[in-house]
């Protein structure tokens, strides 16, 4: 297995097929030999698992599973990369490529069509750019899929391990919550990475859970009164729900109270079990 790590290895690869960094892509290259071999153990690449890999560079995450799991599709943006990955990966006849969007992926049919027979793990080393937006899409398709193993952005591994109900929460976190349970599972340093970044970064996981049985309108409703609460958080909850509602204030706390909240409370004040009751509480409205 080509030593993939190796600032040599990589630069004769790079300069092999002419290959540049694209900073519209938010290319870093992982030089620390120590971290793909752990978010693959850690991340459930093993036997009678299949793993989808987002983003795989020049294939250093990807040989880590591929050598423990008993299959892996990578999915990669940049076309560039392909010639780069039939040789990288050349050892390996239980990886494929598809040279695509994770965005614009059908998540449950690559499931059905690829992982026949087996359980199905999720690992990436994102870009920072579209951390958010790729691990939504993946818990939005409920697709069968046991964890999210995921390289990002320190602060946004804070953020997204948060508890809710703390000033540390956003949006996304009380999301990540709603479709399953995330924690850190280590830090991994800017100088791990060629170019290196100006931030440190963090691998979290997120273990899928079907914890609440909301019904569909009690589902939109959830989402729609805590995006409405964020995007106003440092003011009472009231405020923004009576604007997106179309609800009297003094009718919304009185709801507040009801559920064993203050008039006053903002929503990062407010614990998930209770966001679940108000979101049941409104839709009924």
């Amino acid at each position: 297995m080509m030593r993939l790590t190796d600032l040599g290895v990589i630069k004769s690869i790079f300069e092999k097929y002419d290959f540049n960094f694209s900073k519209g892509l938010g290319q870093n290259f992982l030089i620390n030999p120590t971290v793909c071999p752990k978010i693959a153990e850690m991340g459930n690449a093993k036997k009678g698992f299949g793993v989808i890999e987002v983003g795989t560079g020049i294939g250093v995450l990807t040989a880590e599973l591929a050598s423990r799991a008993d299959k892996v599709v990578a999915v990669e943006i940049d076309k560039r990369l392909m010639p780069v990955l039939d040789e990288t990966l050349a050892d390996f006849d239980n990886v494929k490529i598809l040279n695509q969007d994770i965005l614009e992926t059908d998540l449950n049919k690559l499931i059905e069509t690829e992982f026949e027979g087996l359980e199905v793990a999720f690992c990436a080393n994102l870009p920072y750019y579209i951390t958010s937006p790729v691990i939504m899409s993946v818990l939005e398709s409920r697709a069968d899929i046991k964890t999210l193993t995921v390289m990002v952005q320190k602060e946004a591994g804070d953020r997204l391990c948060a508890k809710v109900g703390t000033r540390e929460c956003g949006a996304v976190t009380v999301a990540v919550n709603y479709y399953g349970e995330a924690r850190k599972l280590f830090d991994v340093s800017r100088g791990s990475f060629v170019p290196s970044p100006k931030v440190d970064s963090c691998v979290i996981q997120i273990e899928t859970k079907q914890k609440y049985n909301l019904t569909d309108e009690q589902e939109k409703m959830f989402f729609r009164i805590v995006k409405a609460g964020f995007s106003q958080r440092r003011k009472t909850f009231t405020n923004p729900l009576s604007q997106v509602l179309g609800i009297p204030k003094a009718e919304i706390g009185d709801i507040l109270e009801q559920t064993g909240l203050k008039r006053t409370a903002r929503i990062e004040e407010i614990e998930m079990d209770k966001l679940i009751e108000l979101a049941k509480i409104f839709s009924s409205i």
